[in-house]
């Protein structure tokens, strides 16, 4: 039987009389991608570095792989890759020259140039000192000292800093490739659309608790949002709409039928009801965002004129 990527039981870390995490339990399956939520000062860096050793726990404890975290730290090391928050790079350092030391210390056999090349870094690029490198340089030469040795797990916090919409594109492509290869990627981040788009599952942490833990799908099903259906009809339709399972807040007005579906058949049978009386000319589906999800978990405001107070940011 195949060990948990990361297992975390009972968890608990206080700060003199603040509590940062309180009585944690979280698994997080082999070969899958996780995405880890929570608005700032929830807990999430304080519980990554729990799993990095960079801290102790005041209660409980952490796994990865089978391996304690404290206990068996240095074989640990050899079977993960990290993107810390705050990676600090050597700025006299060519970014090869960090790779090859990566590769030195796992005693891998990778190619620092293809490992280099795989996360968007010219052999020019990699020849210059990490001092002069941009934020975004600094991000990718800090996933391709990750990526050494094939790890099994990849610990990712907010891997997106820095990168333009198209690094973080590649990022995406990246993080499944890798998932396709066997990894098990363990991810916080603050784009929250990023995280929709490769996460098999989700965990929401506000306040040091975990408040959610699932599939994206079985969290909008949780909390009842469905999806918010629009037809473009060419007249209104001879049929009741109201009697459809799954189907609620059904409305007729200026050509257009509007409904909240809860369920994936419901949106079918829906569309097929209004078919039968009136010609649909077009069709358009709004599933409740990730964003709207979050607020839902954690109290959090989504009203965009409230950024200023808001804890999250979301991104295109």
């Amino acid at each position: 039987m195949t060990d948990p990527a990361i297992e975390i039981t009972g968890l608990t870390k206080r700060f003199g009389n603040v509590t940062a995490v309180e009585g944690l339990d979280l698994t997080v399956e082999s070969s899958e991608v996780f995405g880890f939520l929570g608005p700032n000062g929830a807990g999430k860096s304080t519980v990554i570095n729990v799993l990095l050793d960079l801290i102790s726990p005041t209660a409980g404890s952490a796994s990865m792989l089978g391996y304690d975290v404290a206990a068996e730290r240095k074989e640990l090391h050899r079977r993960i890759g990290v993107v810390p928050e705050n990676y600090g790079l050597y700025d006299r350092l060519s970014g090869r020259r960090h790779v090859e030391l990566a590769i030195e210390f796992k005693d891998a056999m990778d190619d620092p140039a293809t490992l280099l090349n795989r996360v968007g870094i010219s052999p020019d690029e990699a020849s210059r000192p990490a001092g002069e490198y941009s934020t975004g340089m600094a991000q990718r030469l800090a996933l391709a000292v990750a990526l050494v040795g094939s790890p099994d797990l990849l610990i990712l916090d907010e891997p997106t800093a820095g990168l333009d919409p198209n690094g973080a594109r590649e990022l995406r492509e990246l993080i499944l490739a890798e998932n396709d290869r066997g990894a098990s990627v363990f991810f916080s981040s603050h784009i929250l659309e990023q995280v929709e788009a490769v996460a098999d599952r989700v965990g929401i942490l506000a306040e040091g608790e975990l408040v959610a833990v699932d599939t994206i799908e079985q969290l909008r099903r949780q909390l009842n949002k469905g999806a918010q259906v629009s037809l473009d009809v060419s007249h209104p339709p001879e049929t009741e709409l109201a009697d459809l399972a799954n189907v609620r807040d059904v409305e007729v007005r200026d050509g257009v039928v509007t409904a909240t579906c809860a369920e994936p058949t419901a949106k079918l049978e829906f569309i097929d009801r209004v078919r039968e009386t009136t010609t649909v000319t077009d069709v358009r589906i709004e599933e409740s965002s990730l964003e709207e999800m979050f607020a839902s978990y954690t109290g959090e405001t989504t009203d965009k004129e409230s950024d200023a107070t808001a804890k999250m940011t979301v991104k295109p």
